[in-house]
């Protein structure tokens, strides 16, 4: 269950992995074992949640706070769309002729997830309040390279807004280097933020 609910959950765009919605009755605390045990089979991914972010974020990460992506992005889009026969699934064809009419942020979220950490990345990710609005920003993933924090920003469309990558640069100027928006046109800049197309993921 808590493998199979992996796409269901990053869909629903919110901040953790909620255990209670996949398996009644428990808590991030009560499956810590099982989740090191899909992290040992090299089929999930985890990405913590940093509560204070600074270079040395494997100090501040919250066990208990947490993302689930597959290792595979192939493997993640079978389970994303397996409400049918696998020869008979009309919507994994349409994904894969480009004819899905849907928000897939979260499938290249995972397809950033698994570049990065084939890269031998650990995965972070941070939400802090908005003051403006009853919401929260939240940055995809972070990086730490050469003592600077590195924010990653993953769009599944065209679009340059980067809200969070602008509020989190405001909030922790002293630690910030350079701020990344990943998404699917080609390479630009805007402002400060590079807008990197995903498949150059690769080389951050």
């Amino acid at each position: 269950m808590l493998f199979d609910s992996i796409p269901g959950e990053l869909a629903k765009n919110s901040f953790r992995y909620q255990v209670s919605t996949v398996l009644k009755g428990q808590r991030a605390d009560d499956i810590l074992e099982s989740i090191a045990e899909l992290v040992d089979s090299r089929t999930v991914l985890v990405s913590y949640h940093t509560n204070e972010p600074n270079p040395m974020m494997s100090m501040t990460k919250d066990i208990r706070r947490f993302k689930l992506f597959t290792a595979d992005t192939g493997l993640f889009v079978t389970l994303a769309f397996k409400d049918r026969d696998f020869t008979e699934n009309v919507l994994y064809k349409k994904l894969l002729s480009d004819k899905l009419p849907a928000n897939l942020g979260y499938l290249y979220e995972n397809a950033v997830a698994q570049t990065l950490a084939s890269a031998g990345n650990q995965l972070f990710y941070y939400t802090f309040p908005n003051d403006k609005r009853k919401t929260s920003y939240e940055i995809d993933f972070l990086l730490s390279r050469q003592g600077k924090l590195i924010p990653l920003e993953v769009k599944s469309s065209g679009y340059k807004t980067h809200s969070s990558l602008d509020a989190f640069g405001k909030r922790y100027s002293r630690y910030v280097g350079q701020k990344y928006l990943i998404y699917t046109k080609d390479l630009a800049k805007d402002g400060e933020v590079i807008c990197l197309p995903v498949y150059m993921a690769q080389f951050l």
